[in-house]
């Protein structure tokens, strides 16, 4: 099988590379990053990618990996946000259908695209109620998909992404309670620790990926990409302490922060009847980023 990683120099994209190549499949990496020394792989440009060509060399499938990923920024910057996580993926769409319309497509989408859900767990049936500028553009994009596969069968799948972690990810919660653990006296976080996520390691994001692959009819499909586990934010800091021994006073400021949700529990049940298993719990999932942040020596 030829795959295409759109974006394999970033976090996700980088994971996956490496999955496939251990799984025999043929990759080929693409980014705006300039890598001569690395194999099967295209650079594109960073303002209005031209991905024409790119498609003449006829692939089975295509994983979209690029775009924004910061929900606060997304308010920042509403028009950058959107020309990543929406424009970006008419031009890799139209590329497809003038180019290889036999590939499929995954676009990486994400579980902002049901803002905060009225009752839990959070099924691919479930309203979409956006509370954020990046969780609306993901939205405006699985529309656009659902244009592509009715209009011109080009066969797609919107892979709606819960609360990613994993080794090298320099962002959101795992991150910012370590770098807090390392360089300051008390760790203020926001909210009040009841808040909920359903964490699905990148290892296991890569699993799940491949058994969509495999088993998915990509008409237009929308499938969760998580482990059916609501685990409390303040569950999450203790097991960190446990871990990663510290005296540090934590103190939740009881504000919720601009465009997160409050609680988050997916509905897998597609993911699991194409074979998807869970296989670094959480608590693994921490020793494992814990060692590599300390390995990092963050200041």
């Amino acid at each position: 099988m030829k795959i295409l990683i759109i974006g394999s120099r970033g976090f996700i994209g980088s994971y996956l590379e490496k999955y496939f190549i251990q799984v025999s499949y043929d990759v080929f990496g693409c980014d705006i990053i300039d890598d001569i020394n690395r194999k099967n792989y295209i650079k594109v440009e960073t303002v209005s990618p031209d991905y024409g060509d790119l498609f003449k060399n006829q692939y089975d499938v295509c994983i979209n990996c690029s775009g924004a990923a910061n929900v606060s920024k997304s308010f920042e910057n509403v028009l950058y946000d959107f020309e990543l996580n929406s424009v970006n993926v008419i031009r890799i769409l139209d590329a497809i259908r003038k180019f290889n319309p036999q590939c499929k497509l995954i676009n990486i989408s994400s579980a902002a695209v049901y803002g905060n859900p009225s009752m839990l767990p959070i099924s691919e049936k479930n309203e979409t109620l956006p509370v954020s500028p990046y969780g609306y553009h993901k939205l405006i994009t699985e529309n656009i998909m659902d244009e592509y596969f009715q209009l011109w069968q080009i066969q797609t799948c919107s892979a709606r992404i819960f609360s990613a972690y994993g080794n090298g990810l320099k962002k959101q919660l795992f991150y910012d309670i370590s770098k807090k653990i390392l360089t300051e006296k008390e760790i203020h976080l926001y909210g009040t620790g009841r808040e909920t996520r359903d964490f699905i390691h990148i290892d296991d994001i890569c699993f799940a990926l491949d058994c969509i692959i495999n088993n998915d009819s990509f008409r237009s499909s929308k499938i969760n990409v998580a482990n059916g586990e609501q685990i409390t934010i303040k569950n999450v800091i203790n097991s960190f302490t446990n871990i990663w021994k510290h005296n540090k006073k934590i103190i939740f400021d009881g504000f919720e922060k601009k465009g997160d949700p409050i609680n988050w529990c997916a509905d897998i049940s597609i993911l699991k009847s194409y074979g998807y298993k869970q296989n670094v719990n959480i608590n693994d999932g921490i020793k494992r980023y814990i060692n590599w942040i300390q390995g990092e020596k963050l200041e």
